[in-house]
């Protein structure tokens, strides 16, 4: 599954935009202009599907983009962490079950899957 959502930019009155994603209720935000508003819309994506992890809910599977609507995208380490969550839970595997078949502490295993905890990924040469 790809995490890239469709959101909607809504014009305000005394200028900017307030941002809502169809799929994503409580993925809300705005900006000063178009560009900021965007911007703005990835933190407030991300947050709202940690929301999801952390309460232990489906992650919403995103709709089609239809005319008027932008696309936005979680960062590539989210989308891992996103994945991880998804696959544990559609094979109903715990952290602790996942920990021990990956021969890690179960800390670890909630780091990897928390949107929240600064993780990268690096490559070893």
């Amino acid at each position: 599954m790809f995490y890239v959502y469709p959101c909607v930019l809504n014009p305000e009155e005394g200028g900017g935009f307030y941002v809502t994603f169809p799929d994503v209720p409580g993925a809300l935000t705005g900006g000063n202009d178009r560009g900021e508003a965007l911007e703005m819309a990835e933190d407030a994506l991300t947050a709202a599907l940690a929301g999801y992890v952390q309460e232990h809910r489906d992650i919403p599977v995103p709709s089609a983009v239809v005319d008027g609507q932008e696309l936005v995208a979680v960062s590539p380490v989210v989308a891992a962490k996103l994945a991880l969550y998804t696959a544990m839970r559609r094979q109903n595997i715990t952290k602790t079950a996942l920990a021990k078949r990956l021969g890690l502490n179960e800390s670890a295993v909630r780091k990897l899957v928390d949107p929240d905890h600064r993780s990268h990924i690096s490559l070893k040469n």
